[in-house]
């Protein structure tokens, strides 16, 4: 059954090649698609603070099998589930909340024509450029995120040929480019309290329809913005057997914006603690070496948090977190950087 839907909907291969603006948009063809946000932001008085803001659009079913019997106003085709979490590095506290939308009832929305995601109010928009600006809103209680962000470098476009290995099999990738270093300034809401903020954010844009395979886990996904101008994303896919996907790998982008693909040969990550949440009792790792090629340095990534694991109403449970990138050696800061970690709680399918 799950081979005849997937045969519906377009798959990731090379070789693909970027149109900008309108890959930013959404793309229905394929079955699954996030466009993800994660950020560190510095209110006026010093205190800093993680965010992650993510939109995901997962279609039931493609457009074009629609009847024309189905047009109804309850009918839905594609769901918008999206995420947002705070982490206050001063009081070492996380929150997040999570909102999950049908575009029945216009609920959720995702347009191929422009920039423009809206998961029941949460919303990003953007301008119609390769570089556009683009604007975030998310409220829920006390919290909220108003921000507007801006890439001084264009896209970075992950793997070869325009697709990102995810497993040995044809249709085993996604499209995958992000933009790694987005000037970011606007309002944070915490705990009612409004901050002025400005920092740094990564987006990344992911758009496949065939990504993990029955034998894989979850993955372990870096983002590291360096103090030097160059950033650093690695995926590491786990194998249900404890082995690790060879298809794994990354980039390193230069300060011009130059994308060097990673192969896994390239790094190595090595996890120096763990963490166990009291919330589901998953063990995940906590804090990280790394050495990636064309870095001299040996990188330390420390948790600001220990506890930043999501749990949402669908049942998928991960750890996204927000980290301090220091020289392993002689611990001075080098950067900050993301860390998210699924499958642990329990396998992760898409």
């Amino acid at each position: 059954m799950l081979s005849r839907i997937l045969a519906a909907f377009l798959i990731a291969l090379a070789p693909y090649t970027y149109h900008f603006p309108r890959d930013h948009f959404a793309h229905d063809g394929y079955r699954t698609e996030w466009w993800y946000f994660t950020g560190h932001l510095r209110a006026s008085n010093g205190r800093r603070f993680g965010y992650e803001l993510t939109f995901f659009r997962i279609a039931l079913e493609p457009r074009a099998s629609q009847w024309q019997a189905r047009q109804s106003k309850w009918y839905a085709y594609q769901l918008y589930p999206a995420h947002f979490a705070i982490t206050d590095e001063a009081d070492r506290t996380f929150v997040y909340s999570e909102t999950f939308a049908r575009d029945a009832l216009g609920q959720g929305f995702a347009a191929a024509n422009r920039l423009y995601v809206d998961a029941n109010g949460w919303t990003l928009t953007g301008s119609g450029a390769e570089r556009p600006v683009m604007h975030l809103h998310a409220a829920h209680a006390g919290e909220a995120l108003d921000l507007a962000l801006s890439s001084i470098k264009p896209p970075a476009i992950h793997g070869i040929g325009g697709i990102s290995r995810k497993g040995s099999c044809g249709s085993c990738a996604s499209h995958y480019y992000s933009f790694t270093r987005l000037s970011t300034t606007g309002t944070l809401v915490l705990g009612g309290v409004r901050y002025s903020v400005d920092g740094i954010s990564w987006m990344d844009h992911e758009y496949g329809s065939d990504e993990l395979q029955r034998n894989q886990s979850g993955w372990d996904w870096y983002s590291i913005q360096l103090n030097d101008g160059r950033e650093v994303m690695l995926y590491r896919l786990r194998q249900k057997d404890g082995t690790t996907t060879p298809q794994s790998s990354g980039s390193l982008i230069a300060r011009d914006g130059a994308t060097t693909y990673l192969p896994l040969s390239t790094f190595t990550i090595a996890s120096t603690a763990t963490w166990t949440s009291p919330h589901t009792g998953a063990r995940y790792p906590s804090s990280w070496r790394i050495h990636v090629r064309g870095v001299t340095a040996e990188l330390e990534l420390i948790p600001a948090v220990s506890d930043q694991e999501l749990v949402d109403a669908t049942g998928t449970t991960y750890w996204e977190g927000a980290v301090d990138v220091r020289d392993a050696r002689t611990h001075a800061p080098l950067g900050v950087g993301y860390v998210e970690l699924t499958g642990y709680a329990s396998a992760l399918a898409l």
